[in-house]
């Protein structure tokens, strides 16, 4: 099958989905498709992070992790009061924030799961350093759960699979014909080639801009996201994969994004304090 058939297949299929389904991401007002259930997905988070909890080792900790709940609380505070002096509906109304930190050295990484639940590896604290750069990856991390990334990629991947099941039926089952004789996924391969990567970069470019912007809002020093950055780089020794086959911006075009967001987000954006 032709890739112009394959397109007007998906495209058919599914368009009246995606017309019914389309809404904005909070401040930047990019356009999103949600289809998947938002409470269903909280739900299946939180049971993931109990079990994230019991098998991982916690850390003990007890002064970064404290300094970890006193940023949350911090953006939690911030983001709902933007939000509500800004008369918009807040993202995080149904959040359960909760905050872990991870005791394993050997990993530099943080994430924040629907529903607002976010654990912190303690190598990542060789990167943030203080709590200016805790701050910045923290409000990555959370900006990914306010834009409800996981709900949209969620929605595609249902699309896609619907599309995927209209295609087959309409080419006569080629295209399972051509997976069952290959051995691979070959849709799978193509969604994340041609569709899932891209969307995935845009997506952490969002999630960079409106880090930015919750840090700034709760009162930490921006300034500090482009050191974390460099550190990393350092920290990677430059093997990190080519732009177009990874779901991250390369480092040098996300600093070089952040240096141009810095002044107009500190400007626009300026801490919230109680009235």
């Amino acid at each position: 099958m032709d890739r112009r058939k394959f397109l007007t297949y998906v495209g058919c299929g599914c368009c009246g989905f995606a017309l019914n389904s389309c809404t904005t991401a909070p401040i930047t007002e990019r356009r999103q498709l949600k289809i998947v259930s938002e409470a269903k997905l909280n739900a299946q988070a939180a049971a993931i992070y109990e079990k994230v909890k019991e098998k991982e080792k916690m850390s003990d900790d007890l002064k970064s992790l404290n300094e970890i709940k006193e940023i949350g609380k911090k953006m939690e505070y911030s983001i709902g009061e933007y939000f509500y002096r800004s008369k918009l509906n807040d993202p995080t109304v149904n959040f359960d924030w909760e905050y872990i930190l991870i005791d394993n050295k050997k990993v530099r990484n943080a994430w924040c799961m629907p529903g607002g639940k976010i654990a912190i590896y303690s190598g990542m604290l060789d990167v943030t350093k203080n709590k200016n750069g805790l701050a910045a990856v923290m409000g990555h991390e959370i900006a990914h759960a306010v834009a409800k990334h996981s709900v949209e990629r969620a929605s595609r991947g249902a699309l896609l699979n619907t599309g995927t099941q209209i295609v087959d039926i309409l080419s006569g089952g080629k295209l399972s014909q051509v997976n069952r004789t290959t051995g691979m996924n070959t849709v799978g391969l193509l969604s994340q080639l041609g569709i899932m990567f891209p969307f995935n970069r845009k997506q952490e470019s969002e999630a960079d801009y409106l880090g930015l912007i919750f840090s700034s809002l709760s009162g930490y020093d921006i300034r500090e996201t482009i050191k974390i950055w460099e550190r990393m780089k350092e920290f990677n020794k430059g093997k990190t994969p080519s732009e177009f086959m990874s779901t991250h911006p390369s480092p040098d075009n996300r600093i070089k994004k952040i240096k141009d967001w810095t002044n107009s987000i500190t400007l626009d954006f300026p801490p919230i304090k109680d009235i």
